[in-house]
Formats: structure tokens, sequence, C-alpha cells
């Protein structure tokens, strides 16, 4: 690969943090590739199609040789794994190291979370029914963000799209919050030409500023005694340590220090007492990131979360009827289920209460289980169902596929089922775990997975 050809002014910038050994590494470093694999649905090395070696601060995460055409591996689109940037793991291993013994549940706001890689690996770190609210500002991501959590499969979940001032307005709410702030973008030079061609000391200036402006929406909404983690991908101490020194000055926050292996090769803050965790690309396998923890001041009291309304039972109809019967016994008692124009979701009933504070803030375009859509009468079962931990294994007569037909059915093609199948809705699978739906209607069956998500392009 040529070499890339970095500005000179970002250059002299690094030679001035001490970071020479830099230059090399981005100009003429390739990039490696990494996967994470969902712990939720119990996937394990022997589930994926590849292998790797392990990722020091991420015991799910893998290191690949090579990079597969991850679109045409079912088990991508099942959910079974997540492809991230191997760095930015370690947000999974701080939150595991934070809140993975709190014992009860927590809430989680990931403020700027498209495409959803971090938001999927603080899911697998937290205590087992936390909420986790995952924002993102720009439609189009946003689309994407709801599309990677659906395939994650976390029930006690909710997408967001709007502005973070929104989240003034949601104060004391949250456990912890997850800024992962839009940056200059120094860290993916090596992934991303644009990162070069767009650099300029300008940009960290425009950055630094939205970065504030952000931090600022969100402090109100951690609670007293809660957990911001703060991160970019970017090298500059504009965007990382002056960033986070000034939180601390203005907020009064604490600065967080968690251990890691020094063998891990993750440095330390530059000219800061505060903690703070680097990963560069000279150092380790992995892209530019910057990481620091901070806590607000005050007590976190840590109360028992409950929905103080009493649950309204919703007028019965044919479909609400359906869809309970669609659940697992655990998530019929567990969780409320409801119609929302078209559509009957299913939400925990523990977080019900703030999923409603939320919807008076925010655009919520996700929550919890869409269970289906109502069509006249019937009932249209969703993909955020087939791919749900809450759906009972026998609510549907299954249907067993190999790998190239359920890239067919993943691509919008009509599948052909055995003869005998049952008519009406039918899950696909494959290698045991649920694709999606189609119907069958006798002499041909109507692909249901989501034209959006379908596979343009071809397999050969």
């Amino acid at each position: 690969m040529p070499s890339r050809l970095l500005p000179e002014q970002f250059l002299t910038m690094l030679a001035d943090l001490g970071l020479e050994e830099l230059k090399t590494a981005l100009e003429e470093g390739e990039p490696c590739t990494s996967v994470r694999l969902n712990t939720g649905k119990n996937v394990t090395d022997e589930d994926i199609p590849f292998k790797g070696s392990r990722i020091p601060w991420c015991n799910a995460g893998l290191y690949l040789d090579q990079r597969p055409r991850f679109t045409f591996d079912p088990a991508l689109h099942q959910g079974c794994y997540y492809v991230q940037e191997a760095s930015s793991m370690f947000h999974g291993h701080i939150v595991g190291k934070l809140f993975g013994n709190a014992g009860s549940p927590v809430r989680v706001l990931d403020s700027c979370a498209a495409p959803g890689g971090k938001t999927t690996g603080v899911i697998d770190s937290l205590p087992y029914g936390s909420l986790i609210v995952a924002n993102e500002y720009v439609p189009s991501r946003a689309a994407v963000l709801r599309e990677n959590l659906i395939k994650w499969s976390y029930p006690s979940c909710v997408v967001t799209r709007g502005d973070t001032a929104a989240f003034r307005r949601l104060k004391d709410t949250f456990d912890l919050i997850i800024a992962d702030v839009p940056c200059s973008g120094e860290g993916m030079m090596r992934k991303d030409a644009e990162a070069i061609s767009q650099w300029s000391t300008g940009l960290i200036r425009e950055c630094a500023e939205r970065q504030w402006e952000i931090v600022n929406n969100l402090w109100p909404s951690l609670k007293p005694g809660g957990i911001m983690i703060y991160s970019t991908c970017t090298f500059n101490r504009s965007e990382d340590e002056e960033m986070v020194e000034r939180i601390i000055s203005e907020f009064g926050a604490e600065s967080v220090d968690i251990e890691v292996d020094p063998e891990w090769g993750i440095a330390g803050g530059i000219d800061t007492d505060a903690s703070c965790y680097r990963f560069m690309p000279h150092r380790l396998r992995g892209e530019g990131l910057f990481v620091a923890i901070l806590r607000k001041p005050g007590e976190n009291r840590g109360e028992r979360q409950q929905s103080k309304n009493k649950t309204k039972s919703a007028k019965a109809t044919p479909q609400l009827t359906s869809a309970k019967s669609w659940l697992t016994d655990e998530a019929s008692s567990e969780m409320e289920i409801y119609a929302d124009d078209d559509r009957i979701n299913a939400f925990p009933r523990l977080h019900a209460d703030t999923l409603r504070k939320i919807k008076k803030e925010l655009d919520v375009i996700h929550e919890g289980v869409l269970i289906g859509n109502v069509k006249g009468r019937d009932l249209i079962p969703s993909q955020s169902l087939a791919l749900s931990p809450c759906l009972r294994k026998d609510a549907f007569p299954t249907v067993e596929i190999d790998g190239r037909t359920a890239i067919s059915y993943l691509s919008g093609d009509a599948i052909t089922l055995p003869d005998g199948t049952p008519r009406g809705f039918v899950l696909l699978t494959n290698r045991q775990r649920p694709l999606g739906f189609v119907k069958n209607i006798g002499n041909r069956s109507n692909n249901l997975y989501p034209a959006p998500w379908r596979i343009k392009s071809k397999i050969n």
C-alpha cells in the first residue's frame, strides 16, 4: 500500500506532543479487522465462519487475519457479531469494571451512538435489565443505528433521534452517559482518506466547540455520582485532555481511574493529572482513540428503579392477543404490551416511566421489541420479533435453510418452502438461529425481510 501523505501542520503537532513515532504507523501501517461476538445471544467462536485471536481488553473481541465479505455471512444479519474497530471495544471493558457488579439495573445514555458499535458493546457489560438509550442526530445514521440495535436484540433499548439539547430536560436521569463526540478524526487516518484531506487546525477548533456544547447539554441529565465516559478518535490535546480538564474545572467532575494491563500498550494522558487512556496504532493493534472517565459530584443513591404508575390494561383486540401469544412467559410478565398507531410493541415495565419521559422530549424511532405491524385484521410479525430472545420458540412453524438460500432471502428473493409447510407466517432459521419471516400462501411465499435492510450487491 502506498504511503499516505499527512499534512505538515499535523506532523508538527505530533512532534510537539512527543508522538513522532505515530508518523510511520499512520503513513504506512495497515488497519486491522476485528469483530465482537454477541454474548447476549450466547455466540461463541464456534458459531462464526472465521477464526481470530483474542483482543486483550475485550473477551468477546477477535482480531481477524483478513477481512471476509461480511455482507454475505448470514450470522452478521442475525446479530451474532458486530464488525467493530478493536480500540473502540474498550468502552465495554470500562462499563464492566464500573457497573458489572452493580447488582441492580442502571440507566445508560449513548448520546452520539451511530452506527451502534459502542452501544452494543456496552449492552453486553451491563447488569441484567439495565436500560440503554441510544441517540443520533442525523436521520440517515439514526436509521442505521436502529437496524444494528434491532439485530443485537436487547429488549431494554430505546433508539432516539434528536439534538443532545433535548436531554437537558431529562434532569438526573442516567447513571452512565457515553459521550463519544464528533471529532477531527485524526485517529482514523489509516482507515479513511477523508480524515486526512479534511484535517485542519480550524476543524480542531470547530470540533472542540461542538464537543463542549454536547457535554454541556448532557451533564444535567447525569445523576449526581453518575459516570460520563468521554471519548474521541483523535490525538490533539484540544479535543482530548484540555476538554477533560475543562469538565473537571467547570463542573467539579472527578477523574476516575480503572486498572489496565501495561502489556496492552495503552498510553496515559499528555501533560495532565487526569486519568486518560490513549490508544495509538504504533503501540497496539487498533486505531486512534482517547478515553476519559468522569464522575459527577454528589451521591448516586442507586434507588430501586420501578414504574410508579400502574399499567393500564390495553383494550383486548385480536392483534394484541396474537402479540402476547408470540412472547415467552417471562417476557409477557415483565413487559408492557401495547398498540402505538399501527405497531404493537413490548417494553420492559421496569423502565416504562422513563420511556414516557423520553418520548416527551425526543423522537423515539424504536423501543423494546416491535412485535408486529397491524394490517387490516392481521398482525404482521416484525424482524425485531424474529431476532428477539422474547420470541417464544414454538410461536411459529420454522424452516431451516442453508447459507446460500439465506443470502437469497436477505436479498429479498422469494423462498421455496418444503412441501407440507403450514400456511401463514413461517420463521426461517439458518444454523438453528432465527433469520426472519416469510408468509406461506401455498404456491409461493412472501418475503417479509425489511426492504431497507436487504443486500443490494451480488455474491458472485
